[in-house]
């Protein structure tokens, strides 16, 4: 059973339909977290970089997960504002081993953030901080910290310690993710 699958029975999702957008820089660990979404017997063994962007689909007792995995190209990240409009959460990946392009993601994140697709909605935004198995990564504290995170007010967001390879921190931070949009399609109908 993949984590979508057991989300979706832990929160006993029926009918809905989830689109999550999967940004952040190239070699940030994207689709190897996409990977881990996938049930056992359809994962790959090799993850190649994604060019422009792949979608992933899951479903389990009526349950349809939808996961657009974006490049972090220079040259393809425009392309991630083509998918604001149509997802419900999204799933930002940060190699927390890369404190190099620290500020790069933050330029990224304050775009995103103020595109008019997203900042006039409550979209959960779930940051994994990956790598962390790495000696010189960051700590989540200290990349929520250079993000300046605590300045986002209108939005829910999460930031997870993660190890795309083991799998370590990703079904936490999806949980959180499914929860609050469920919490977000819940209040929207109110």
């Amino acid at each position: 059973m993949g984590l979508f699958d057991k989300l979706a029975n832990i929160f006993k999702i029926k009918k809905e339909q989830i689109n999550i957008l999967v940004v952040g820089l190239n070699n940030s660990g994207k689709s190897t977290i996409v990977n881990h979404f996938k049930n056992p017997d359809e994962r790959s063994s090799i993850i190649v970089p994604t060019v422009g962007f792949s979608v992933e689909r899951f479903q389990n007792q009526g349950v349809f997960f939808t996961a657009f995995d974006m490049s972090g190209a220079t040259r393809y990240r425009s392309l991630w504002e083509h998918h604001f409009k149509s997802c419900q959460g999204i799933v930002f990946v940060i190699d927390s081993s890369d404190r190099m392009r620290l500020v790069v993601v933050k330029d990224e994140l304050e775009i995103l953030l103020q595109h008019p697709d997203i900042s006039n909605r409550r979209v959960p935004i779930l940051f994994f901080a990956n790598k962390m198995d790495c000696t010189d990564a960051l700590s989540s504290v200290k990349i929520a910290a250079g993000l300046g995170l605590e300045k986002i007010k209108d939005k829910p967001w999460h930031i997870s310690s993660s190890n795309a390879l083991t799998g370590e921190g990703l079904q936490d931070g999806v949980q959180w993710m499914v929860h609050q949009i469920r919490e977000c399609v819940a209040s929207s109908k109110e």
